[in-house]
């Protein structure tokens, strides 16, 4: 039985050690700045229907109306938004043929997108109306290799800075993506957290003066106060329905609701792994107390010849204690081992960082006070033993 409790504990603190691990780096992912105003936006996406030969004077028309709702104080028709669930990615080089890319960073696109998102621009400027291209024209100069009909230009965020020219301003550097395509740094952005695929840098991003016209979707981004986006949103949805009854509204949420949606998931799963963490604890602080219990009753006769030898009921119950204590230790001793092993097939499957030291102490403390806890009762039973049951069966 005590090898079965040591076994017991071994496994419980590596379970344990690993899923508070867990844990924490969803939370760590669920809390990450985006570098936007969250609680100013509002998102509302259109299913377009008709020719796309009007989109662009659709879009002004648009646009025009939703900067007229009261209380609202940027607008912009954008590609993608973070944590939107899909996104576009690049490929960053730094030298024309170069063979290997020295990056993959999100792609954002959509006039007027950085005063609506409210990103910090710390170095540099925006983009000029000048600069701006229409997305069916950058796809044709994309598919016939024309630099002509394609940005030239280009935004990017400060880790993308850091990342491709470390210690420098990268103010006025080129950068090609796609077949070669030469595009200027003209401004750094704090932070914009790209769409998706964390695992390949949160903070790389990059902006193109590309106009999101001709799309069978337009996604509205729109700002306003934070008191204002209830009322902002359905008087959008309103005024874009008022203008084209025939389109079909796919969304309208608060950017707090696509943050929510994004990260349902992550949620559930910590749910899930808090609930595990404290089923194992309870059983096994319910396997420390049984056996504890197993052995005072397997003990009374015994415990009654201490006491009649002079032993005082803290004898006993420091006796109890300190026994309980050496066995918990030998099963977290078993259990960082385990830990270790379990943090390893984590890494090599679930591409997960290393486990961090501190966890174990943590969690050999945790066992500790819950085994001193659990063995609490039957050690203050075994004290009160009276020194008369050693008399009982003589």
């Amino acid at each position: 039985m005590t090898i079965l409790l040591i076994l017991e504990i071994a496994l419980t603190c590596a379970i344990v050690c690993n899923a508070v691990f867990l844990i924490a780096q969803n939370l760590q992912q669920m809390n990450m700045p985006t570098g936007i105003a969250e609680h100013q936006l509002v998102q509302v996406v259109m299913a377009n229907v008709g020719e796309r030969s009007d989109a662009q004077a659709r879009a002004q028309t648009d646009l025009e109306a939703l900067r007229k709702i009261p209380g609202v104080t940027q607008v912009a028709l954008v590609d993608k938004v973070p944590f939107g669930m899909s996104g576009n990615n690049g490929s960053i080089k730094l030298k024309p043929g170069q063979p290997q890319p020295s990056m993959n960073a999100g792609l954002y696109f959509g006039r007027n997108l950085l005063s609506t998102f409210g990103v910090q621009l710390i170095a540099g400027r925006d983009f000029r109306a000048d600069e701006f291209v229409d997305l069916h024209q950058a796809e044709k100069g994309l598919n016939e290799g024309n630099p002509r009909d394609l940005p030239h230009v280009v935004i990017i965020t400060k880790a993308m800075a850091q990342r491709l020219w470390p210690g420098q301003s990268a103010l006025g550097k080129t950068i090609y993506i796609g077949a070669d395509i030469p595009l200027r740094v003209i401004g750094v952005l704090a932070r914009l957290t790209r769409p998706d695929s964390f695992q390949r840098g949160a903070a790389l991003s990059f902006v193109l003066p590309i106009n999101e016209i001709g799309r069978e979707t337009s996604s509205y981004m729109i700002r306003s106060a934070p008191r204002d986006r209830e009322r902002v949103l359905r008087d959008a949805v309103a005024r874009l329905k008022q203008i084209d009854p025939n389109r079909v509204v796919l969304e309208q949420r608060t950017y707090d609701q696509v943050r929510q949606d994004y990260f349902q998931d992550d949620r559930a799963m910590a749910s899930t792994l808090v609930g595990v963490c404290l089923a194992l604890l309870v059983v096994t602080a319910l396997g420390i107390g049984g056996l504890a219990s197993f052995w005072v009753a397997q003990r009374r006769r015994t415990i009654g010849v201490r006491r009649a030898l002079g032993a005082t009921r803290g004898d006993i119950l420091h006796y109890f204690m300190t026994e309980n204590f050496l066995i918990v230790g030998f099963g977290i001793g078993l259990g960082v081992v385990l830990t270790y092993g379990l943090s390893l097939i984590l890494m090599q499957h679930y591409a997960l960082p290393r486990l961090p030291f501190f966890y174990v102490p943590m969690g050999a403390v945790t066992l500790w006070c819950i085994g001193q806890l659990a063995v609490l009762g039957p050690a203050t039973r075994a004290a009160a033993v009276p020194p008369v049951v050693a008399t009982r069966s003589v």
